[in-house]
């Protein structure tokens, strides 16, 4: 990885494509192209996205991409660099705390994504941060990154409360980068990729799901969480038909007895 500030913002840019494309792109030829409609995969909500759809969503991801590219000219800025916590040496706090610092930072981002999430669902900040995105209320793998410019700084915006508080690795940020790629792209998947009950699970119930986040979009309240939900449960702002939503998305046999009477009704009348 580049050192300079614009050497990183191109790198940051590229990367950004790169890993959006590639999680965002996979999941779409896999759910919406090679096994549409078939029986063992359901589909959250019913309907697909339009096309118009899917064009808005890349549209302004690339957007959001530009936006990310910035970061680092503010935090290579001559004025803030010497005050940063980012490190380039695994030997300056040793390997046991580079590999612990991987939970934490999850942690952090989750608070960060959670309350900057429901701040701007605030009816007086809605329209100016955060309409964009909810314009999938049917999301795809491609919404992962739709956001308006203004959102795009505030997502932008957790690097920076890394860089400000506790010592983080290069690579740590580049691992986080990863994760978020994926579990934001799976959370806007439109499919449920956990087993059934998992929702009810010790560990499970902690954790967000694809059907937690397609109910935010498709319902513009609660599940405000990324990776855990842990602050939804705590503010008492998780769906209060989530469970039952999710029951619905995991119960294949629902989706093997409906495609069967189809293939039924296609045979009777075809011969």
């Amino acid at each position: 990885m580049p050192t300079d500030s614009v050497g990183q913002s191109i790198y940051t840019f590229i990367f950004s494509i790169i890993r959006y494309l590639f999680f965002a792109g996979a999941a779409f030829l896999i759910f919406y192209v090679i096994f549409k409609n078939h029986p063992f995969v359901k589909k959250i909500q019913k309907r697909w996205p339009s096309n118009k759809d899917y064009q808005r969503e890349l549209f302004y991801s690339f957007i959001t991409f530009f936006i990310f590219a910035t970061i680092p000219f503010i935090l290579n800025n001559r004025f803030v660099k010497p005050h940063t916590t980012i490190y380039w040496h695994i030997s300056k706090y040793g390997t046991a705390y580079f590999i612990l610092a991987f939970p934490l930072l999850l942690l952090i981002h989750d608070t960060y994504f959670y309350w900057m999430h429901r701040l701007m669902h605030h009816p007086k900040l809605f329209k100016f941060f955060h309409v964009v995105h909810h314009k999938s209320t049917n999301p795809s793998p491609f919404a992962a990154f739709a956001f308006q410019p203004t959102e795009a700084f505030v997502e932008a915006g957790v690097i920076i409360v890394y860089a400000f508080t506790i010592p983080v690795h290069v690579l740590h940020l580049f691992f986080i980068l990863m994760i978020m790629t994926m579990y934001n792209v799976y959370g806007h998947l439109g499919f449920e990729l956990y087993p059934q009950n998992f929702n009810k699970h010790w560990f499970g119930k902690w954790l967000n799901t694809s059907v937690n986040h397609n109910m935010h979009h498709q319902y513009f309240k609660g599940n405000y969480g990324l990776y855990f939900t842990f602050w939804d449960r705590i503010m008492n702002t998780l769906h209060k038909d989530y469970d039952a939503h999710y029951e619905d998305a995991t119960n294949k046999n629902e989706t093997i007895s409906t495609q069967t009477k189809i293939n039924t009704t296609v045979t009777e009348v075809t011969y």
